[in-house]
């Protein structure tokens, strides 16, 4: 059961069946970490519990509808409890914009796991209130949890590396998600981001080579330093290559249980202000997607 007083793991649900999926993730993450788990549905429809403006007949539907939520969440809390029986859980139904609810909770939780668009879904974007949340700079990590499945299979977990310090949050939660899951530990570090393949171009190109691979390898290691003397019982396997970051990871991922990135991005918009790599691999990755924010 989980201790009084420790962060709850938060998990958005919006009824739809990626959101189930990712509330049972969370589920058997507050688990493994022993903490808390609370489920928030946020209900944005009409207007906001105490808003001036009146639609005709809102107060003839609002009970009912909140009643049937409460069922859902009820349905919800009881599958969650057959994961782990003494799993402390409980659900949330405010009024307001999910952005800002789920964003207060994030604050103060120790993750926030969303559910992702179905990989099959050719046009199948990030949700606009995933998005948001992930653009933001503070909070606790967010998972998105994409593809079919709900149980965590058997990894590895991998964790994309370049040096920064959202990427050493990344290393550090990495480490420990595989450490109490018992994965393996794939990191990565992909170097480039040239236009042109650089397999096809290399022997045209009057480049060291040699160098740049041997400054890779320098980088990951120097990222990696001291992990493993905290982490013993993690076994590490470093991939360093010249592919495109995005590119890289998803190769690695094919098989994982998680994927684990920084977001550093520092445009205007969305996709820049999320990174380019964080920004593909939560819409395009092949499992659960783990993004530390740099605060």
């Amino acid at each position: 059961m989980a201790e009084a007083g420790r962060k709850a793991i938060v998990a958005g649900f919006d009824l739809s069946d990626g959101s189930r999926r990712a509330v049972r993730w969370a589920a058997r993450e507050a688990s493994a970490r022993r903490r808390p788990l609370l489920l928030v549905h946020v209900l944005a429809w009409p207007f906001e519990e105490h808003a001036s403006i009146r639609m005709p007949g809102e107060d003839g539907l609002r009970e009912p509808l909140q009643q049937a939520l409460r069922r859902e969440l009820d349905a919800l809390v009881t599958s969650c409890r057959e994961i782990d029986a003494e799993l402390e859980v409980r659900s949330y139904l405010p009024y307001g914009d999910p952005v800002e609810v789920l964003g207060e909770q994030a604050a103060e939780a120790d993750l926030l796991v969303l559910g992702g668009p179905r990989i099959e879904e050719q046009l199948g974007v990030l949700g606009s209130t995933s998005a948001e949340l992930l653009t933001r700079r503070s909070g606790a990590p967010v998972v998105v949890v994409r593809g079919d499945r709900d149980e965590p299979g058997s990894g590895p977990v991998v964790v994309g590396v370049d040096g920064s310090p959202t990427s050493r949050l990344a290393i550090g939660f990495a480490y420990d998600f595989a450490s109490r899951h018992r994965w393996e530990l794939v990191a990565v570090h992909a170097w480039s981001d040239l236009p042109l393949d650089p397999f096809a171009r290399v022997q045209q190109w009057e480049l060291p080579w040699s160098e740049v691979r041997d400054d890779a390898a320098e980088t990951l290691s120097e990222s990696l330093a001291g992990w493993g003397e905290k982490y013993p019982d993690v076994e590490v396997r470093r991939a360093v290559t010249p592919e495109r970051p995005a590119q890289a990871l998803f190769r690695e991922a094919q098989e994982a249980g998680l994927l684990v990135v920084g977001s550093h991005g520092r445009g205007r918009i969305r996709r820049a202000l999320l990174g380019s790599v964080s920004h593909a691999v939560v819409n395009r990755a092949p499992c659960p997607v783990a993004v530390l924010r740099a605060g």
